[in-house]
């Protein structure tokens, strides 16, 4: 584990340590973005109220409109000259929603990456190849940021040229790839025109995220690869890569809910739902600076199980 204090936190003591974040970034978001303090006004809700978990069904949904009506810094938190980087999600509902990160973000960030990394099995032997685009998506510097921390050997190859990918962990001896899934089969493919046994390589392991993938590619992945293939979940509104990951056991993702709290609600009703049934996973940033998310809307339907898992680990899982 990179963070056993936190990673294997009782339950009691992670809902406090959320519950005073809670009322840390209700307030920070309260006195710093006029678009929360409006809605908290309109709610009658007072940040210093906020002392019980179950009293975050009292706060407003954050929407990917939201986002857009307050384009590009409306939800700012901090004035630019705090801002250390900005990345942006894709635009492919609409114009891409610049996200700031301060200095503290980003070393965040970067902690969330080198517990998903170690928990997958990645460690500072290992040399691993940074096959995601970098640039203003999350995926390429959130990946090399995590490896960074653990101290790997990292070939920063980025997307793009499979035959060159292939080359790369060929002769370079790579012992982890990350990338999409989709283009993990690429390079496959790509190794099976040219010849290559990736099966015979030293390569043994594959974190994949960005996009949605299902258990039978995870296997294709595997056989063709001969690697064990691991996935880290994440969104770009909330940091990039980094919000919840495989572990050893692969069932289900830990959430690294220190940093993300979960909830599931009815998508119908808006109203939320008891632990274990399946619904609309919904976030609330609780240590972010720049641009916290106040009770964000994934779409995406799953359910949370809070179990301590066959690795050790006892935060919290979403399927």
């Amino acid at each position: 584990m990179w963070d056993p204090k936190i990673e294997t936190m009782s339950a009691d003591e992670m809902q406090a340590f959320q519950t005073a974040k809670l009322q840390e970034t209700a307030a920070w978001v309260y006195e710093r973005v006029p678009y929360y303090k409006s809605k908290f006004v309109e709610m009658g809700i007072a940040p210093q109220e906020l002392d019980r978990l179950d009293y975050l069904a009292k706060l407003p949904f954050t929407v990917k409109s939201t986002l857009r009506d307050n384009y590009p810094a409306g939800l700012w938190a901090v004035p630019r000259q705090e801002v250390a980087r900005i990345h942006a999600s894709s635009g492919t509902t609409g114009k891409p929603t610049p996200v700031p990160y301060t200095a503290q973000d980003v070393a965040q960030w970067s902690q969330c990456m080198a517990r998903t990394l170690s928990a997958a099995g990645v460690t500072p032997q290992d040399i691993c190849q940074n096959s995601y685009d970098f640039g203003l998506f999350t995926g390429g510097l959130g990946f090399q940021q995590g490896a960074e921390k653990i101290g790997c050997c990292l070939i920063p190859a980025g997307g793009g040229m499979p035959e060159r990918q292939v080359s790369l962990i060929k002769d370079l001896s790579t012992t982890a790839l990350f990338s999409t899934p989709s283009y993990a089969l690429n390079i496959a493919e790509k190794a099976n025109e040219m010849g290559v046994d990736l099966r015979a390589l030293p390569i043994r392991l594959g974190i994949f995220g960005a996009e949605p993938w299902t258990l039978k590619m995870r296997q294709e992945i595997e056989d063709r690869m001969g690697i064990k293939a691991m996935e880290a979940y994440g969104l770009t509104e909330l940091c990039g890569p980094g919000v919840s990951y495989d572990c050893a056991a692969q069932d289900g993702l830990h959430v690294n809910e220190d940093h993300f709290l979960p909830e599931i609600i009815d998508p119908t009703t808006l109203e939320p739902l008891p632990l274990g049934e399946k619904g609309e996973l919904v976030f609330t940033s609780l240590q972010r600076r720049a641009m916290p998310m106040i009770r964000y809307r994934t779409k995406d339907i799953t359910r949370l199980r809070r179990e301590k898992c066959a690795c050790g680990r006892t935060l919290i899982k979403m399927d």
